[in-house]
């Protein structure tokens, strides 16, 4: 059930995230089924030899693919930041290099410094938002206008874009606790994520009319939010977090796209040159930071005491004595830190190869409604 929940999402999901887009919305769905086809295969591969390899063999199991789904996810975000100027071929090279950073970093993180993201605000939501958006710096075409593309959402209903936020609402919670020890205790990322992605909506219902003039949300601002609510509870999700606190972080989480949209996302493009055609920065990109630094403050107040049982589940190096809560908080920041490194150089040396002659891409309108 964890694999079904969390394959639907990826490929409904994360894979009509990019459908609200007049001009690339039919070709970038097309593109995405691509880009899942071919990251799960990959990941599987590459996982595989890290994890399952064993007597000349990758051993594959149930876990295998909900991981590979991760891989996708992220390959998926990445995606959106370029969506419109890169061809197919690209993209796979794109993914090709994507699930690779993402696995080292998934490994690094997880399995050698023992850092909990089951959910990952990092290892998913912040690589691969920071990933593509290095990827957008480097093949920066100066003579296309970003604020006016992302305003370019068209007069049709966004009926893709809706099939994609119910899937979200649906099978986001399930998702963000597919690789968490299950058990007879109760499924806390279910729970956080829950409110967060609740507390998030209505956030935004609250802020983007103060912040634009029309008075009506669309339903990609409504997407937003809740993949915003969701990024936040990535890696907190498991932890401590309770109601009341996921809605709080949530609240939080749901405020950051509009925003983003409205100040920072014309910064990016206007002095940093970076352009980010689905916004993946403020909707995965910060919430997913937000997030690490949630899941590091939780680190740092975590008892026995207050987790019982659990400590064990989220905690193992902590509740055995070998680690302290303290340590365990620097190691949960640190990840966030290697994670945006691994990102920013994997991004840059992702670009420059796209950039070698023969690779580049055509025109950028001979991909409109492609």
């Amino acid at each position: 059930p964890g694999f079904q929940d969390g394959h639907l999402q990826t490929l409904l999901g994360f894979g009509f995230l990019v459908a609200f887009l007049s001009r690339y919305g039919p070709g970038s769905v097309a593109i995405s089924i691509l880009v899942v086809a071919f990251a799960i295969q990959w990941a599987v591969l590459l996982q595989g030899f890290l994890h399952q390899f064993r007597n000349g063999k990758i051993h594959v199991r149930a876990e295998s693919m909900v991981r590979a789904d991760f891989g996708a996810a992220a390959a998926l975000i990445s995606t959106g930041a370029v969506v419109g100027r890169m061809s197919p071929g690209q993209m796979l090279l794109l993914t090709l290099l994507g699930v690779t950073f993402f696995t080292l970093n998934e490994y690094i993180l997880l399995s050698l410094l023992g850092v909990s993201d089951s959910g990952g605000s990092v290892t998913v939501h912040a690589f691969g938002a920071y990933f593509g958006l290095m990827v957008s710096r480097i093949l920066r075409q100066p003579h296309m206008d970003q604020r006016e593309e992302q305003r370019d959402t068209g007069h049709q209903p966004d009926v893709f874009a809706v099939v994609g936020t119910v899937c979200l609402w649906i099978f986001w919670p399930s998702f963000t606790s597919a690789t968490t020890a299950h058990g007879s205790a109760e499924p806390w990322p279910v729970l956080n994520t829950y409110f967060s992605m609740a507390a998030s909506t209505m956030a935004t219902f609250v802020l983007t009319p103060v912040l634009y003039e029309e008075s009506t949300l669309r339903v990609v601002q409504i997407q937003d939010a809740a993949v915003a609510g969701a990024a936040v509870m990535g890696m907190a999700g498991e932890m401590l977090v309770t109601p009341f606190g996921a809605l709080i972080a949530g609240f939080l989480a749901g405020l950051i796209p509009p925003l983003g949209f409205r100040f920072l996302t014309p910064f990016l493009h206007s002095r940093l040159k970076i352009q980010d055609t689905c916004g993946v920065h403020n909707v995965h990109g910060l919430p997913g930071v937000l997030g690490a630094l949630l899941g590091t403050l939780l680190a740092a107040l975590a008892t026995a005491d207050a987790y019982g049982g659990r400590l064990e589940l989220v905690f193992p190096l902590v509740a055995g004595g070998s680690r302290t809560r303290t340590e365990q908080a620097l190691l949960q920041l640190s990840a966030l830190l290697l994670s945006l490194l691994l990102a920013t150089l994997g991004g840059c040396l992702t670009g420059a190869v796209l950039q070698m002659k023969g690779l580049r891409s055509a025109p950028a309108n001979r991909y409109l409604q492609s």
